[in-house]
């Protein structure tokens, strides 16, 4: 009864753990390089000293699909996509690093090359300065380049984007959508990651899997329910028996 009444329990309320992380993922299937978060779930046996009769079910594995989405050609200059492996650097409040897909870019008034949502974007030598009045183009390997209007074929490579490749399974995302090394340390660059400009990846959410999973998790979640009725009808059963022969 105890294991029945538990597993159904926690289960429970794994499954709505699941359904709020397929919404979420579902909330940004138009999101520039988002990554669809993934949850499995199994059972543990609760360890105790008396008899082991209950089981939990914990959300064993928060993974994420590392899978590339769709490019899109846009035709900015600021915009980039990552061909294939790998990610581009950002610099947080804090001085830190984190890894994003995102390459839809912009300029500050600072002329600091930063994300949409203002996290500047590093370099060989630290954030990336564009200089004013420039033409920019961004080439294979990242480099960025600026053509002068009153130099016209003379290109002057201003800044190489810091672009990483690490083990995809030390990655892991933050509250805030980032990616991070595990311990926090930076990642080294890696020669062979490769950008497209003028084109943004676009999110490798897939909606029909979404949509399909979403329903099985709420007939699974009521499933989970009737378990519990199930269990307190047999416990109410179980009662009037005992109370019978007494």
């Amino acid at each position: 009864m105890d294991r029945l009444i538990y597993t159904a329990m926690t289960g429970a309320k794994g499954t709505m753990d699941q359904q709020a992380a397929v919404a979420h993922n579902l909330a940004n299937v138009d999101a520039t390089g988002f990554r669809a978060e993934l949850h499995k779930l199994r059972a543990v046996e609760v360890q105790t000293e008396a008899l082991r009769t209950r089981a939990f079910t914990v959300d064993a594995s928060v993974a994420n699909d590392f899978t590339e989405g769709p490019l899109q050609f846009t035709g900015r200059p600021f915009d980039v996509a990552l061909a294939g492996k790998g990610w581009l650097a950002v610099q947080m409040p804090d001085g830190s690093e984190a890894y994003t897909r995102n390459g839809s870019l912009a300029v500050s008034a600072n002329g600091v090359l930063q994300t949409r949502d203002g996290r500047p974007v590093l370099g060989d030598g630290g954030p990336v300065t564009i200089p004013p009045d420039n033409e920019i183009t961004i080439g294979a390997d990242g480099s960025v380049s600026a053509l002068q209007p009153d130099q016209p074929g003379v290109v002057n490579v201003v800044a190489q984007l810091k672009l990483v490749n690490p083990p995809e399974a030390q990655l892991v995302r933050g509250d805030d959508g980032l990616f991070r090394l595990q311990g926090g340390a930076p990642a080294p660059v890696d020669p062979n990651v490769r950008v497209a400009g003028g084109y943004l990846e676009g999110s490798n959410v897939n909606v029909v899997d979404q949509m399909v999973q979403m329903i099985s998790l709420a007939r699974q979640f009521e499933m989970q329910t009737r378990m519990l009725s199930t269990a307190e009808q047999n416990d109410r059963s179980a009662a009037r028996v005992i109370g019978g022969q007494g």
